[in-house]
């Protein structure tokens, strides 16, 4: 009976090796990806909104610090305004990270196979990781645009009584499908990518330099301590930090781009931004050089721990998935075409 039993569950456990090995290595990073990107996106929401909401009203919350921009956005909104637009944030951060970390993989093989006299330092994580930061901003930037026009409403008491007296030029979105709506009507296909110059210009250097420092800092760890995930998790925020100093004004222009059409009447008569070096000179003239990095102090406090809880989570989600390490994946792939 016991031996029957054992048996039984040996062949279970069989089964599910198989099926778990079944899949291929490029969809166990998209699930792994996509799973870390949803966890790490979904903790720091309460930051990434009121980020968004320092870069773009500036009447509102230019004065305010961190903390102070939390409690006003408690009481305008309650508990679940920390989350307004975090359903378009993690509908798009899924397929992005999923996407990010994937084409992440295949570029580095497509390189490294294609072109060896490039050899194998971390300069082709560098190009490998700007590469896929561009593919996956492409295919996934309608949605960042709904997430930053639900992120940008505020509802307070005194507009509701007043019939949104102070701000009737801005269109009130009820979701995700009214903001991809609204937007098509103001434009065709390409008002859902309005600011994707500049994004695409901070995201290069920011996935290359993030994936560049991350792999060269690692570079340097004893081989006993590079399992650590401690270890892995700080080399990940020094590099998410330092890249995006380097590249925060361009997500300034980028937020202020995708909401300019939500502006109120008194902000109508600032010029609007049409271009990336246009839009960073027209913020310093009108409103100062510190309002290209409104909000990067918070975005320092983000930073840290959506590395650390991402990383974490895509390490769990690998091991659950049997993923083998990059030099086995690596190995393993057949040459491209």
């Amino acid at each position: 009976m016991g031996s029957s039993q054992g048996s039984t569950l040996t062949s279970a456990a069989d089964v599910d090796v198989c099926l778990v090995d079944f899949l291929p290595v490029y969809v166990k990073e998209l699930i792994a990806g996509g799973a870390a990107g949803a966890f790490s996106k979904t903790a720091v929401a309460p930051f990434e909104r009121v980020k968004i909401l320092l870069q773009t009203r500036t009447e509102e919350f230019k004065s305010l610090g961190i903390f102070q921009s939390l409690r006003k956005l408690k009481q305008h909104d309650g508990v679940l305004g920390f989350y307004k637009g975090n359903g378009a944030s993690v509908l798009r951060i899924v397929p992005y990270a999923a996407l990010h970390f994937m084409t992440y993989e295949q570029y580095r093989c497509w390189i490294l196979n294609n072109y060896p006299s490039l050899g194998t330092g971390a300069h082709i994580d560098l190009l490998a990781g700007s590469a896929a930061g561009g593919t996956a901003v492409l295919c996934t930037y309608p949605l960042d645009l709904a997430r930053t026009r639900l992120a940008y409403q505020v509802t307070s008491t005194e507009q509701l009584s007043n019939h949104l007296r102070s701000f009737n030029a801005r269109p009130a979105y009820g979701g995700i499908i009214d903001v991809f709506k609204n937007v098509y009507m103001e434009g065709g296909i390409r008002s859902l990518y309005r600011g994707v110059g500049p994004t695409l210009i901070g995201i290069l250097p920011y996935a290359g330099l993030k994936f560049y420092i991350y792999e060269e800092l690692k570079t340097h760890v004893p081989d006993e301590y590079k399992r650590s995930v401690m270890l892995r998790l700080s080399c990940g925020a020094l590099a998410g930090l330092f890249g995006q100093t380097l590249t925060y004004p361009l997500d300034v222009v980028r937020r202020q781009m995708q909401v300019q059409n939500q502006q109120s009447v008194d902000q109508l008569g600032a010029p609007r931004i049409k271009g990336t070096l246009q839009g960073l000179s027209s913020i310093v003239r009108t409103q100062g050089w510190r309002q290209l990095f409104a909000g990067l102090s918070l975005n320092y406090v983000k930073v840290v721990p959506s590395v650390a809880i991402g990383f974490t989570a895509y390490d769990m989600m690998k091991t659950l998935l049997r993923v083998p390490p990059r030099e086995k994946t690596a190995a393993s792939a057949p040459p491209a075409a």
